[in-house]
């Protein structure tokens, strides 16, 4: 039940206002020259206590899934289909009768008070003119539950980044923002949702969030180490035939070698594609980004393939479009 904040933007009807005194003339009007044009506006915490009223902003209160519902809408995403194979078997309880006997905590008074009403009536017992009912043992009646299994289903999300030199600030704000509509949208399709986190340049570790958001490092580029631990780390915790698994790589395509280049094609195909729902590669523009991881992807996979999903995230502005292609498939 998270809840963001969102500010709403906000037109003011038009209307005149009064000016706030002669302050002398420029251009073509009055005044002389040396004549001071205005005093500028004070600074936050400077002047003195005004009579006008501020500038309110309009902020609406929404809860993740509401805002999850309206990515669905906008974007038109489908609704996930878990693998059929890691379903698991959750019991859940749930009211659904009234019985005779139970513990005084699970007493249902409404209906406990409609049986005594019904006896004192039918016993003759009860008087209109002073309705009071008082409930005997025989009265009570208690709520029952009975034990369902539901099929649930777990998924884990590995978002693996490129934090070498050629990775700044904004490329990784454009990063988080995707993650965040990532695990938005991902939330409500699956009630266990775990998140790991890998960083990497010549070689990869896992870190918590914070710090897979602020690392940056001066090295270089060798793509296949996240891959190789994403495996690892797959094959240690998270047992493919019980999670759902969703592979989201993101960097702006410099790699140190093709030989490095090749031995991701293969880690892929062979290893991450067959164990995972999803493998999607981001491309974030940069400056001093090459861009080849990319093209290397679409000449070995294509630009279409249905296990593969590529983007170029090129500003903030293409967040929803990456949005669109990474989730569009219902995997």
């Amino acid at each position: 039940n998270k809840r963001v904040t969102i500010p709403l933007p906000r037109i003011d009807i038009p209307h005149f206002s009064f000016g706030s005194g002669e302050k002398g003339g420029v251009g073509q009007g009055e005044g002389e020259v040396g004549d001071e044009v205005g005093q500028g506006q004070p600074q936050p915490g400077e002047g003195e206590a005004g009579d006008q009223e501020g500038k309110h902003t309009l902020e609406v209160d929404v809860t993740l899934e509401e805002l999850a519902n309206i990515l669905s809408e906008e974007l038109e995403l489908p609704n996930i289909e878990p693998k059929g194979k890691e379903n698991i078997e959750d019991k859940k309880y749930k009211y659904s009768g009234i019985q005779r006997q139970g513990p005084e905590s699970l007493r249902h008074f409404k209906r406990t008070y409609k049986q005594a009403l019904a006896r004192s009536i039918s016993s003759g017992d009860y008087d209109p003119d002073n309705p009071i009912i008082i409930p005997v043992k025989e009265d009570r009646r208690f709520r029952s539950y009975k034990i369902t299994h539901e099929k649930t289903a777990n998924a884990v999300i590995l978002y693996m980044m490129d934090v070498s030199g050629s990775m700044g600030d904004e490329q990784k704000e454009i990063v988080r923002l995707t993650a965040f509509w990532l695990d938005t949208w991902l939330s409500t399709q699956y009630k266990g949702l775990e998140r790991r986190y890998i960083i990497h340049d010549a070689t990869a570790r896992e870190v918590d969030s914070d710090t897979f958001y602020k690392t940056k490092e001066s090295g270089g580029t060798l793509i296949s180490s996240a891959y190789k631990l994403a495996l690892k780390m797959i094959e240690d915790h998270f047992n493919p035939s019980e999670w759902n698994i969703y592979l989201f790589h993101f960097s702006d395509g410099d790699n140190w070698s093709g030989n490095d280049t090749a031995d991701c094609m293969k880690i892929i195909e062979q290893n991450l594609l067959p164990i995972s729902n999803l493998f999607a590669y981001g491309q974030v523009e940069s400056r001093y980004g090459s861009g080849q991881f990319l093209r290397d992807l679409h000449k070995h996979f294509g630009e279409t393939n249905e296990q593969v999903t590529t983007c170029q995230i090129k500003d903030r502005e293409s967040i929803m479009d990456a949005l669109k292609v990474f989730l569009g498939k219902g995997k």
